[in-house]
């Protein structure tokens, strides 16, 4: 079952993701896709780890998320993946030629992934365009990527301040 939660910034759109690992009765492997950028990131990962439930499996992947789906999905696993947004920032810096390459990759591995998949992204299309080349890109490639996801997800979730909105599925599915 792949599940996609949408929101902006401090939307609790994290917190929703985390309380239906929570809820899910199942092994949860977090799959965290930020880099330590600076001081305040560093803050914001450490707070992130503290607040997990101890016995969550976490997997730090800025990069190769397609193979570690793969290589962490079972059927008796729920995977949370937070962030998309954050996996498509390292991408777009360290590989920006192999883009479209990595977003299929991914799209391809969470819709055949064994078990539940619950990933979060940053909705970043409801804003002004970009006047930055880099920027319109990074925008470009974050709505093709929840389009194709949202295509192929069982539930869609929307949360703002807080209060999720299903979008696609039933909201009462496991």
């Amino acid at each position: 079952m792949l599940e996609l939660v949408l929101g902006g910034a401090r939307s609790g759109k994290s917190r929703y993701a985390e309380q239906l690992a929570s809820s899910s009765g199942l092994a949860v492997h977090y799959i965290a896709t930020a880099e330590a950028w600076d001081d305040e990131m560093a803050a914001r990962i450490a707070a992130h780890r503290h607040q997990r439930p101890q016995e969550w499996i976490t997997h730090e992947v800025p990069l190769a998320l397609a193979d570690a789906i793969q290589t962490h999905a079972h059927q008796d696993r729920l995977l949370l993946i937070d962030c998309l947004t954050l996996w498509l920032t390292n991408q777009l810096l360290a590989a920006p030629d192999q883009l479209s390459a990595s977003n299929d990759a991914l799209v391809h591995a969470m819709a055949e992934a064994p078990g539940r998949v619950v990933a979060v992204s940053n909705e970043t299309g409801q804003g002004v365009v970009p006047t930055e080349a880099l920027s319109r890109r990074f925008v470009d490639y974050s709505g093709w990527l929840h389009q194709q996801l949202a295509a192929r997800a069982d539930r869609v979730w929307w949360v703002v301040a807080g209060l999720p909105q299903c979008l696609k599925g039933s909201p009462d599915a496991p």
